[in-house]
């Protein structure tokens, strides 16, 4: 009965869901352009470079700018266990907003969006569950889990230029986190058991808000090669846990009540627990080789290992610290209609230690493509594309695969 019961924790007690990120929850989808060429840390734009390299925006046209738009992330993930197939599909819209105003003296500027985080998963299925040797599922029916973990930040900064090649950027930045699980489940065993027939769930929420600093420069050499860089601090989050458990009365219910959560406490009632947001530094640069065409080269790092992310007894996991590399092009048929193209490969430091049901971060690598539309000087539009290829990764006998698209749609309008 013992095994049943651990095995039940790891049922209930891993869940968060972390998509599209190179990151532990980190992701990079602040606008669609994203989509078609993830290298935006050294780019000039209108759409993006608020968010990416907000440095930059002293090298754009004086003028009041409005952001807006849209990701939509659809896929799966899936588990699969002794010739058992755990699976799930993923669908989630990322919205973002920006609005800022660039003069000769300054840009001020404002962002809104995901930061972190990804899609709620829902495993009608159950998930992966042994008794040493033995599927534990054999025991269990109607077994549901689901679980999200979605971050959002808010951005107000300014722009200003140190030199007629060096500017910079300064903002504060608010972020929201909220972890949520559910699961629930019915023993189902051969013999006559108290617990047998009775449901058993817990209803978890971790809710967090920090505050963190962001920096960034520009550098213009000449009039082709422009380089961002940009440094985002660690946001500290003390998430406190509101949860509910149902079934305590019987031994198993009592288990959750008592043995489990104190063997994982980060999901007891009341309690306070510390996971930060890392820090990231973001390095890029764009080279304009023809009037038409630009090319892109960006990478991010993360800080995992200097965040505190979990660190309770029975919890304890060391990340590495993540890395990601990207590539792009943009290309510009007519006054109207540019290509987007680009390449992205993420490491992102999770150990096998960190794998858990609904959270599992796996290397991957992203091919994206779109295109930008101006209808006229003040307006554009930009549709983007892309897929990540994940790789797949088996720990201790469960094998964890991802298949991940998303599709974006953004509006800028100059006023």
């Amino acid at each position: 009965m013992n095994r049943f019961k651990l095995s039940l924790i790891a049922l209930i007690a891993t869940l968060s869901v972390s998509t599209m990120g190179a990151s532990i929850d980190h992701i990079q989808n602040y606008s669609a352009e994203y989509g078609g060429n993830p290298a935006q840390q050294g780019a000039i734009n209108i759409g993006s470079t608020v968010y990416f390299n907000p440095a930059g925006l002293m090298r754009l046209e004086n003028g009041t700018y409005f952001v807006g738009g849209v990701q939509y992330a659809f896929g799966d993930q899936n588990m699969s266990q002794d010739g058992r197939d755990f699976s799930t599909d993923l669908s989630s819209p990322i919205p973002n907003l920006a609005l800022y105003k660039k003069t000769d003296d300054g840009a001020y500027f404002w962002t809104m969006g995901g930061i972190a985080g990804g899609a709620t998963l829902a495993y009608k299925d159950s998930i992966p569950l042994s008794i040493g040797p033995v599927n534990a599922n054999n025991f269990l029916k109607d077994t549901n889990v689901e679980g999200s973990n979605m971050y959002a930040q808010t951005t107000l900064g300014k722009a200003y230029n140190l030199t007629d090649k060096w500017s910079a950027s300064v903002a504060l930045r608010g972020v929201y986190g909220k972890r949520t699980m559910e699961a629930k489940t019915t023993p189902n065993f051969p013999l006559p058991l108290p617990a047998n027939g009775k449901e058993i769930s817990i209803d978890a929420e971790r809710e967090a808000f920090g505050i963190g600093a962001q920096l960034g420069l520009n550098y213009v050499p000449n009039d082709k090669l422009n380089i961002g860089f940009r440094y985002d601090s660690k946001v500290k989050l003390d998430f406190e846990t509101n949860s509910t458990t149902k079934g305590n009365s019987t031994p198993v219910g009592g288990f959750i009540e008592n043995t489990l959560l104190n063997k994982y406490p980060v999901y007891r009632d009341g309690l306070k627990t510390r996971r930060d947001l890392p820090a990231l530094a973001a390095l890029g640069a764009s080279y304009k080789v023809t009037d038409q065409w630009t090319t892109f080269i960006g990478g991010n790092y993360y800080f995992n290992e200097s965040a505190t992310m979990d660190r309770v007894e029975g919890m304890n996991v060391d990340y590495d610290n993540g890395w990601e590399i990207s590539v792009g092009s943009e290309y510009w048929f007519t006054n109207q209609f540019a290509w987007l193209v680009g390449f992205n490969y993420a490491d992102t430091g999770a150990p096998d230690k960190s794998y858990a049901a609904t959270e599992y971060a796996l290397d991957s690598t992203m091919i994206g493509t779109g295109v930008k539309y101006r209808p006229n000087e003040t307006t554009e539009w930009t549709v983007a594309f892309n897929h990540y290829f994940y790789d797949t990764r088996t720990v201790e006998n469960i094998k964890y695969e991802k298949e991940i698209s998303s599709i974006g749609i953004n509006f800028v309008k100059k006023f």
